[in-house]
């Protein structure tokens, strides 16, 4: 079992919440303007493009599917460990049923507050809104069949939407790498079974994971392409952290230069833009303003360089204008907190002897 003093138990924290809360706001930065060419958004927003929060699904600050599932991820994998309780340990399957309750936010009016069961997640009103859902990530979730490695849901899609959610994986500290590697790779096959959908998941939740133990992001990237170049069909993954690397090393950062690595749609080009975004970012904001400017999947690619951005500086590095602004940021903290309490804290919180109690009911065990 891994000790936590005081000061790591405040460092792992900070960047829980920071890699939550970053790509949050990331994702909701990028709302705006996704689908948005990015000479429509010069023309729009100015020169530089949008330099704030776009009014978008009727308020400022909003979030998409993207911070959705993040969040039903983070909740899967506190009830995975408090599941393990009653000699049940497989975290694909409590992912999966985490997973399933989002779809359920995405085609009904709201929750049913009758049904404890279901955690306190998924009882959070404002999360029952359709925001550009992906199309895979709704029919691999639609009924109870489990997608496997063998047998992945959606074969050949390789969409963003594995990308989008797998931060979380990188936060469990107390795993070795290949091991987050491996639950990324058994998260993303849920709904996209094409090898880059699933290997770009599980380079992205390697670079986080890396971060989130003391290194750089440039030792993250290395880690994750050490990893990629073991499994079969690589080659675009690792291709595209390269081409980021690339354009690190190849002049000052410009939409231009993003705009070379994709548009973000795809798994591998929302890894390679969130990456060379982050890589390249002075700060925060002005790695979120590069991650967002552009054609194409500004969301999905927001998302994905906040969260690597949060995790490397912690919560307070984070733009307070644009916190207070957010939209879910006090379900957000709440569920990033629970999640490191129970990382650093589980064996006081529940255990197989203990009796039920307010934890268990927050995070039920069962279903």
């Amino acid at each position: 079992m891994q000790l936590w003093s005081r000061a790591q138990q405040q460092d792992f924290r900070s960047r829980v919440r920071g890699c939550l809360l970053g790509g949050a706001i990331g994702d909701a930065l990028g709302a705006g303007v996704e689908f948005a060419a990015l000479a429509d958004i010069r023309a729009k927003h100015g020169p530089r493009g949008v330099e704030d929060f776009v009014r978008s699904y009727g308020r400022v600050g909003a979030i998409t599917d993207d911070t959705q599932m993040t969040l039903f991820t983070v909740e899967g994998l506190i009830r995975a460990h408090v599941r393990r309780d009653t000699g049940g340990w497989h975290p694909p399957t409590d992912l999966h049923r985490a997973y399933r309750r989002w779809e359920q936010t995405q085609r009904e009016w709201g929750p049913d507050e009758r049904r404890e069961e279901q955690g306190w997640l998924a009882r959070q009103e404002w999360l029952y809104a359709q925001r550009a859902p992906g199309n895979a990530c709704l029919t691999g979730l639609a009924d109870d069949v489990m997608g496997t490695l063998e047998k992945p849901k959606n074969p050949g899609s390789k969409g963003c939407g594995t990308v989008m959610r797998s931060a979380p994986f990188g936060l469990l500290a107390g795993w070795e790498p290949a091991l987050v590697f491996q639950i990324a790779i058994e998260a993303a096959v849920l709904t996209h079974g094409h090898p880059t959908g699933y290997l770009s998941a599980a380079a992205f939740a390697v670079i986080v994971h890396t971060v989130v133990r003391g290194g750089t992001l440039e030792d993250g990237v290395q880690t994750a392409l050490r990893m990629l170049a073991e499994r079969p069909d690589h080659e675009e993954t690792t291709r595209a952290l390269e081409r980021a690397l690339e354009e690190v090393r190849a002049g000052e950062p410009s939409a231009e230069r993003v705009e070379r690595l994709g548009q973000g749609w795809i798994a591998e080009e929302a890894l390679s833009i969130g990456v060379y975004c982050a890589l390249v970012a002075e700060d925060v904001r002005s790695g979120l303003l590069l991650a967002v400017n552009h054609s194409g999947d500004s969301d999905s690619t927001g998302s994905v360089c906040g969260n690597l951005l949060g995790a490397v500086h912690g919560e307070t590095a984070l733009p307070g204008e644009w916190l207070a602004q957010l939209e879910g940021r006090e379900t957000i903290s709440v569920l990033a907190d629970d999640f490191a309490m129970e990382m650093t804290h589980g064996p006081e919180l529940h255990g197989p002897r203990r009796p039920p109690n307010a934890w268990t009911k927050r995070y039920p065990p069962t279903v």
